[in-house]
C-alpha cells in the first residue's frame, strides 16, 4: 500500500500545477478583454470629441446614481464647456456576457480540482512499471523462477537465431525479452564479423596468389630471362602496394569500429578544402577535366576534421575518376545551407543502377561492372568515405544513373562539435 500514497501525491501535483496554469491562462484572457473593451470604448470618445485639440481634463463620473450604468466619461475643454459620454449602454452589453465568461471559467477551474483520480488512473501503468522494475533490480525471484531462466538460457543454440529464451514464467518476461534482445545484437554482429574476415580473407588471398605465382615462375626460369624478371618486379611492386593499401583502409574502419580513431575538430572553410582537392586532381590526373565552382565571397564554414574530410573528399573523386572516360568533365563544388555546409562531386561517368546505389557503401561491395573492371578497386573506399561522413554527424546523398553519370552530396551540420 505504499506505492498508492506515492502515486497519489504525483497525481495531486501535477493536477495542482495544471489548475494553476489554467487559473493563469484564465486571469490572462480576463485582463485581455476588459483592456479590450475598455481600449473600445475610449476609442469611440476620442473619435466622437467636438474640440479635440482643446481639452482640459478627462475623468469618469457619475451622472445620476452610482449604479455602474450610470458611469459616464467626461471631457472639459479649454473654454469652459464640457462633454459627456455615457458608459451604461456599453456596459448593459458587456458585464452580462463577461459575467458568463467568469462563471464558465470558474466552474472549469472546480472541475479541474477533481482531476487527481484521473491522472492516476493514466499514471497506473508507468507506476506498475517503476515497481516491477525496482522489484527486478532487487533480484526479487524465487528459486524456482532462476532455476527456469536457467534451463531457458541452457537450451538456447547460438548459432540458430529463430530460437529464443523462453521459460514460461510471467514473472521473467522483462528479462527474457532483454536476453533475446541481446542475443538478436550479438547474431548481427556475428554475421557481420564473418562476413567482414570473409571477405577480408577473399581480398588479401588474390595477390597473394598473384605474388605467390610470380615468385614460382622467377624460380622456374626468370632469373636467367631480364624480360620475365621485369615483368615479374613490376607485377610484385603492383601486388604489394595493392596489399599495404588495402591493409590500410582494413586497419582505418577496425579503428573506427572500435572507437579509437580520433578526429581533430577544428573551425574550416570547406571552400578552401574543395579548392585544395581541385588543385591536387589537376596535378595527378591529366585524363579529366576537372570544374571547380565555389563562391569565395561566401565562406562555408563549419567544425571538422580537415584531413578526415579532405580524404572522403578524395575518396569520391578517385571514385569518379576510375568510373569516368578519358575526357569527361569531373565537376567539384562546395555551398553554404540552411542548416550547415555541403560539397558535390559529379561525373559524366559509366553511372550506377538502383540497386548497387542502396549498396555502394557496404564493405568489400563492388558492382557487376567494378569487379570486371581492371581498375574495380577494393571496395572499401566509399565505406571509409560514409564513416569519415557519419562521424560528423553528416550525410551522402546519391544520384546516378546508368550511361549519364553519378553525383555525390556530403551535407556536414553547422552545429557539430
Amino acid at each position: 500500500m505504499a506505492d498508492r500514497p506515492r502515486t497519489t501525491s504525483i497525481a495531486n501535483k501535477i493536477n495542482m500545477n495544471f489548475w494553476l496554469k489554467k487559473l493563469t491562462s484564465y486571469i490572462f484572457i480576463d485582463v485581455f478583454i476588459m483592456g479590450a473593451a475598455f481600449a473600445t470604448f475610449m476609442w469611440y470618445c476620442q473619435n466622437h470629441l467636438t474640440q479635440p485639440d482643446n481639452i482640459l481634463e478627462r475623468y469618469f463620473i457619475r451622472c445620476n446614481t452610482w449604479h455602474i450604468e450610470d458611469i459616464c466619461f467626461k471631457v472639459k475643454y479649454i473654454d469652459g464647456t464640457s462633454q459627456v459620454f455615457p458608459a451604461g449602454p456599453a456596459l448593459s452589453y458587456f458585464l452580462p456576457a463577461f459575467t458568463c465568461l467568469i462563471i464558465f471559467e470558474l466552474l472549469g477551474l472546480l472541475g479541474a480540482l477533481f482531476h487527481a483520480g484521473e491522472i492516476r488512473k493514466q499514471l497506473k501503468p508507468l507506476n506498475d512499471l517503476a515497481i516491477r522494475t525496482e522489484q527486478i533490480s532487487r533480484g526479487n525471484f524465487s528459486d524456482a523462477s532462476i532455476s527456469d531462466l536457467e534451463v531457458a538460457i541452457n537450451h538456447v543454440n547460438v548459432d540458430n537465431p529463430e530460437v529464443h529464451v523462453k521459460s514460461g514464467n510471467s514473472d521473467l518476461t522483462s528479462i527474457e525479452v532483454a536476453l533475446n534482445n541481446l542475443l538478436k545484437k550479438m547474431e548481427e554482429s556475428k554475421r557481420q564479423q564473418t562476413r567482414f574476415v570473409s571477405d577480408a580473407s577473399h581480398e588479401l588471398r588474390t595477390p597473394i596468389s598473384v605474388i605467390q605465382g610470380y615468385v614460382n615462375m622467377l624460380d622456374r626460369w626468370g632469373k636467367s630471362d631480364p624480360q620475365v624478371l621485369e615483368e615479374a618486379i613490376e607485377a610484385l611492386k603492383n601486388e604489394s602496394e595493392h596489399m599495404k593499401e588495402l591493409i590500410e583502409q582494413l586497419l582505418f574502419l577496425a579503428r573506427g569500429d572500435s572507437g579509437r580513431q580520433n578526429l581533430n575538430m577544428v573551425e574550416m572553410d570547406l571552400n578552401e578544402i574543395v579548392t585544395e582537392v581541385y588543385d591536387e586532381s589537376l596535378m595527378i590526373d591529366p585524363d579529366h577535366e576537372y570544374k571547380l565552382v565555389v563562391n569565395e565571397m561566401q565562406p562555408c564554414n563549419f567544425t571538422g576534421d580537415i584531413a578526415m574530410v579532405k580524404q572522403s573528399m578524395r575518396i569520391l573523386v578517385q571514385n569518379a575518376a576510375k568510373y569516368s572516360g578519358k575526357g569527361d568533365t569531373i565537376k567539384l563544388s562546395a555551398k553554404r545551407e540552411t542548416n550547415g555546409v555541403s560539397y558535390i562531386v559529379q561525373d559524366e561517368g559509366i553511372g550506377m543502377t538502383e540497386s548497387d546505389v542502396s549498396h555502394i557503401f557496404e564493405r568489400f561491395y563492388r558492382s557487376d561492372v567494378a569487379r570486371n573492371s581492371e581498375s574495380g578497386g577494393s571496395g572499401l573506399g566509399l565505406s571509409i568515405a560514409k564513416w569519415i561522413v557519419d562521424a560528423h554527424r553528416g550525410s551522402i546523398d546519391v544520384l546516378s544513373r546508368e550511361d549519364f553519370g553519378t553525383r555525390f552530396t556530403v551535407h556536414f551540420p553547422n552545429d557539430m562539435k
